[in-house]
C-alpha cells in the first residue's frame, strides 16, 4: 500500500499548512533535530537559490521518506517545468514552480507532474516516494492513480501581470498560488500605475478571485498566528 495522504486535499479545501525549509545536506540526525517536535506537513528545499545536485536530492528525500516527511521542492528555474517530471523520479512529493506568469507555463507544469490521463509525465525511477518501500514493484496504473490524487503541485505568482491573470493561470490541477513578495514587490515598483499599491493588495486581490475554487491561496508566513 502506498502512503494514506490527503495533504492535497486538505490544501484544496484552504486548510492551513506548514513547512520546514531544510537543506539538502542534511543527514537523518540533522533533519531530526531540525523538526524537533514540530507538527509540519513538508520539509522544504529550494532548488532556485541554493546549490544542490540530483544525487544530494535523491539521498535525502529517502532520508525524509523514512521518517515519514515529504518533502516540497522548488525547482531550479520556470523554464525547467519539463523536469518536473525528473524531480519527482527523485522522490519530491511537491513541486513549487517560480516566477510563473502565463497560463502557458502553468499548463505545462500540469503535463509534466501528473500521471496519463491527467497529464503526460513519463513511467520510471526507483527511488520516487511510496516506490522504495516496494522495491520498484508497483504497479503502474495503481501508482499512477495515487500519484494524481495525492501529489501537490504549486505556483508561485511573482509580477503584476501574474496577479492580474491569476484566474487564468491557476487552472484546474494547479493546486495553490504562493507568491514572492520580494519579486513582486519589484515588480510593482517598476509599474507605478498598476491598481495595487502593496504586495498585501496583490494578496487580496489573487484570494477574491480564485474564491470558491479548489486553488489554495499561501502567504509566506513564519508563524501559524
Amino acid at each position: 500500500m502506498f502512503p494514506d495522504d490527503t495533504r492535497k486535499q486538505r490544501i484544496q479545501a484552504g486548510e492551513m499548512y506548514s513547512s520546514l525549509q531544510v537543506d539538502v545536506n542534511f543527514d537523518g540526525n540533522q533533519l531530526k533535530d531540525a523538526v524537533g517536535d514540530g507538527d509540519y506537513d513538508y520539509v522544504y528545499v529550494d532548488g532556485q537559490h541554493t546549490a544542490f545536485n540530483e544525487t544530494q536530492l535523491a539521498a535525502f528525500t529517502g532520508t525524509a521518506e523514512d521518517m515519514g516527511l515529504p518533502v516540497m521542492f522548488r525547482i531550479p528555474h520556470t523554464r525547467h517545468t519539463y523536469l518536473i517530471g525528473r524531480y519527482l523520479d527523485l522522490g519530491v512529493s511537491s513541486i513549487m514552480v517560480p516566477e510563473v506568469e502565463t497560463a502557458e507555463v502553468a499548463e505545462e507544469a500540469i503535463q509534466f507532474f501528473y500521471y496519463p490521463q491527467v497529464g503526460r509525465r513519463s513511467w520510471g525511477g526507483a527511488a520516487r516516494r511510496g516506490v522504495r518501500a516496494h522495491d520498484n514493484q508497483v504497479s503502474r496504473l495503481e501508482y499512477a492513480a495515487w500519484w494524481n490524487k495525492t501529489g501537490v503541485l504549486g505556483i508561485q505568482i511573482e509580477c503584476v501581470d501574474a496577479v492580474l491573470n491569476v484566474a487564468e493561470i491557476a487552472r484546474p490541477g494547479i493546486d495553490y498560488v504562493s507568491f514572492g513578495p520580494n519579486d513582486l514587490q519589484f515588480s510593482l515598483e517598476a509599474t507605478p500605475d498598476s491598481p495595487f499599491d502593496t504586495v498585501d493588495d496583490c494578496y487580496k486581490y489573487v484570494a477574491e478571485q480564485l474564491q470558491g475554487r479548489d486553488v489554495a491561496v499561501a502567504t509566506p508566513t513564519l508563524t501559524p498566528s
